[in-house]
């Protein structure tokens, strides 16, 4: 069975619009260039075919995981979301002990992830050791820099 995915309804409506993008859009441009790239003659040295065919594959495969994501989205209802302990959809604020920073992070499924804008994984390390964890519970987290430790100091919705 494959893994759900849980996602915001944001997202959701995101992941539909890239499929629906991708099928109707991108799927005529490249048949087109496909199309085009024929005309030029002998496609056993034919590089435009070639791309065109390469872009063609990646289309196909964006489509088909798309698909399989938005099958297996679960679109979570924040009203149903609890402040207790973290879970996927809460925003959760943090102080790096070892540097004495805070750090607030939205938790969202790795289809919305925008580490910039402060939205990280459920599956990047920071992400799955945040999971399940309380106000005022301490963890510490692996990172390319050595191990970080952190202490929750909010969780909101």
């Amino acid at each position: 069975m494959a893994k759900q995915i849980i996602v915001s309804k944001e997202g959701f409506l995101k992941l539909q619009n890239e499929l629906e993008y991708l099928k109707t859009v991108k799927r005529k441009e490249v048949a087109q260039a496909i199309q085009k790239a024929r005309e030029y003659g002998d496609l056993s040295e034919n590089s435009e075919y070639d791309e065109a065919k390469n872009e063609q594959a990646e289309i196909e495969s964006k489509i088909a995981a798309l698909e399989d994501t938005l099958e297996n989205a679960v679109v979570m209802d924040d009203s149903e979301l609890s402040t207790d302990k973290v879970s996927v959809g809460n925003t959760v604020e943090i102080h790096c002990i070892d540097n004495d920073q805070e750090y607030t992070y939205k938790i969202v499924a790795a289809t919305e992830a925008d580490p910039l804008k402060g939205k990280i994984s459920d599956d990047c390390p920071l992400g799955k050791t945040l999971l399940g964890t309380k106000k005022g519970d301490s963890i510490s987290v692996e990172t390319p820099g050595g191990i970080r430790k952190f202490t929750i100091t909010n969780i909101s919705k």
